[in-house]
């Protein structure tokens, strides 16, 4: 799951499980008719450059020096790399400060950069029988982590899971994440090759905010319904227009498009903001098809006016097979969006895909393979992974993949720039 701030000022929170109703279409999901989209992929570089395995890559950008920061669990805890030209080449990570060594204890990354080229890490922690989020801060855009913050919450043993970060024009810091006052109401299940689902517990969707550049924090406000009791983890897309102090009524999306399975541990979504302010959403849902056998879709919706009405969801990968889609979205010029998918549907292994979509013409293309290797399915590659444009055909994807040759039986994180052209 990954959210963004819009320029306006209101604050756009996706948190999915389960996501329902829409407006009608207002577009063509097919590719649209005439010159289709190109892309030229440059070197693939391995980012993490560390022993031990590497997962759940998340990806922020600073357009205005062309600076990327990838942000993921391995060497040895948290680390951050970045990249000062646009994504093709890479410095070493930086371990962030307290993760050291705290593999099991950590987890978790996500990353994103304030209008003054401050960079804010966070990631959850399990320390002193709580969990809670800890956001770390760079003055020196990426070079060191010299600011820690822990948003310590007020129960002595709750919950706590997949927080996100993002910076508003003014430079508010925003936190979300998973919440439940009590650690014991929650059960698992978890895959050999992948992480973990919640089968039971009293889950919520909750908001922290720093006005201070990520010193001082804000008591939780819970966005999900029902607190403390909502059921809200990743459940909806939710509006803000005063800097997180009230939330409006839910708006669920996309009921045409089946429901996601709380037993599947790649369910996170993605939402993100074009340059008109166009929100796009990508999530997936597991079915079955005619003949009993399981699928796994992947779909975008859009909305056209921040957030109160959504598109009927469009299909985005080709296949629907019953195997893992990592989607992830985001807005590029306006009426425009690229969307990147993860998944290992060819019995190769894992390989990642790039499609780019218009509100007008619907896909410019067909899914495009930008990895010629394939991972190994065997090996867990993180529940996310990255995607952000530098200008609207200057993009960067990065992901987690075993590459056995490379890497033996570990995932490393991998980075590639990519030029798009456009019909």
């Amino acid at each position: 799951m990954s959210w963004h701030l819009l320029g306006s000022g209101v604050v756009t929170v996706l948190s999915v499980i389960s996501v329902a109703t829409a407006m009608g279409a207002t577009s063509a999901g097919a590719a649209a008719a005439g010159p289709a989209a190109a892309y030229q992929v440059g070197p693939i570089t391995d980012v993490s450059a560390c022993g031990g395995q590497n997962a759940e890559v998340e990806q922020a950008v600073d357009a205005k020096l062309g600076y990327v920061y990838e942000e993921w669990m391995g060497c040895r805890g948290i680390a951050v790399a970045r990249s000062t030209d646009g994504g093709r080449t890479w410095q070493e990570p930086v371990s962030l400060p307290g993760t050291v060594g705290s593999n099991k204890n950590t987890w978790d990354p996500a990353v994103a950069v304030a209008p003054d080229g401050t960079v804010y890490a966070s990631f959850m922690l399990s320390r002193g029988g709580q969990y809670y989020p800890v956001v770390d801060a760079s003055f020196d855009h990426g070079a060191s982590f010299t600011q820690s913050s822990p948003l310590i919450p007020p129960d002595p043993k709750n919950w706590g899971d997949r927080d996100f970060i993002a910076v508003g024009p003014d430079g508010t810091v925003y936190v979300t994440w998973d919440y439940g006052l009590e650690r014991t109401s929650i059960t698992y299940i978890c895959a050999a090759n992948g992480s973990c689902a919640f089968a039971t517990g009293d889950l919520n969707v909750v908001m922290q905010k720093s006005t201070d550049g990520g010193k001082t924090w804000t008591t939780m406000s819970d966005v999900s319904p029902g607190f403390p009791a909502s059921g809200g983890d990743y459940s909806y897309f939710t509006s803000s227009s005063d800097g997180g102090a009230t939330w409006s009524t839910p708006v669920a999306v996309g009921s045409q498009a089946g429901t996601m399975s709380l037993a599947e541990w790649w369910i996170d979504g993605d939402i993100g903001t074009d340059a008109a302010g166009n929100l796009y959403a990508t999530w997936d849902t597991q079915g079955t098809n005619p003949d009993g056998s399981a699928n796994d879709i992947g779909w975008l919706s859009f909305s056209t006016d921040r957030g109160a009405r959504w598109s009927a969801p469009v299909q985005a990968p080709a296949d629907q097979s019953g195997v893992p889609h990592l989607m992830e979205v985001t807005g590029a010029g306006p009426g425009t969006a690229y969307v990147t998918w993860l998944s290992d549907s060819n019995p190769a292994g894992y390989a990642l895909f790039l499609r780019a979509f218009s509100i007008t013409r619907g896909w410019l293309s067909a899914p495009d393979q930008i990895t010629t290797d394939y991972g190994s399915s065997a090996v867990w590659p993180g529940d996310t992974t990255g995607l952000s444009t530098l200008t609207p055909t200057d993009i960067v994807a990065s992901w987690g993949s075993d590459y056995t040759d490379v890497s033996g039986n570990q995932a490393e994180i991998y980075a590639a720039n990519v030029a798009a052209t456009l019909p």
